[in-house]
């Protein structure tokens, strides 16, 4: 009898604890794939199309800040000849 409520308060303190590390792993994987199905992909024409649009902006940017550099540089040369 003793050996019974050993056993059955092993059994209850181990439901108590809730599920096992790999329980909530696997449960983890299962709700990422059920998020990732979720997701609405875009088409490769609009991915190429948003991917050139932001190229076009990285080198308009990078030139209008080299010229503000050249500018800026001369400006502190010059500056720097007159005092």
């Amino acid at each position: 009898m003793a050996e019974n409520e050993k056993l059955e308060a092993k059994a209850a303190k181990k439901k108590a604890k809730g599920p096992s590390v790999w329980a909530r792993i696997a449960a983890w994987f299962r709700s990422v794939k059920a998020e990732m199905k979720k997701i609405v992909w875009e088409s490769p024409k609009a991915v190429f199309s948003n991917t050139v649009m932001v190229l076009v902006a990285l080198v308009v940017f990078a030139v209008v800040i080299g010229l503000l550099d050249v500018i800026f540089s001369k400006f502190i040369y010059i500056l720097g000849i007159l005092i």
